[in-house]
């Protein structure tokens, strides 16, 4: 699965619909460990690249061999950075996916940044690791 969105403030609640939506069709849906959590990485994302680019940012969604795959490409050059959680409102979201995500990392290709995740989606810990 891969959409478009534009930089406004309703494309992070549009992006967390679709992952559901997806999600649902590939049976992952009632995973309620795989979908919370995808939705809430996707959501970290989508913010970051709405925040650090102010342009357009493509979700795109894929799920083979007991692990998810969620991508958020914007026209940014930045690379996000861990914080420290702390106690501050904001500036959390890469110690989430961090925290959640059974691994992760970025890229850059051409003139933007793609923030990527992986899920376990076999509910072991283990599956689908080369």
């Amino acid at each position: 699965m891969s959409v478009e969105y534009e930089p406004r403030a309703t494309a992070v609640g549009e992006a967390r619909v679709e992952v559901r939506r997806q999600l649902e069709i590939w049976g992952l849906g009632e995973r309620d460990d795989v979908a919370d959590t995808a939705e809430l990485l996707v959501s970290e994302l989508a913010t970051n690249a709405l925040l650090h680019s102010e342009s357009r940012f493509r979700l795109t969604l894929t799920a083979a061999h007991g692990i998810l795959r969620g991508e958020v490409r914007d026209a940014g050059g930045g690379r996000p950075r861990v914080l420290d959680a702390g106690t501050s409102e904001s500036g959390r979201g890469m110690f989430l996916v961090d925290a959640l995500a059974r691994r992760w990392g970025c890229h850059q290709d051409g003139s933007g940044t793609t923030v990527w995740f992986e899920l376990d989606t076999c509910g072991c810990n283990g599956c689908g690791r080369w």
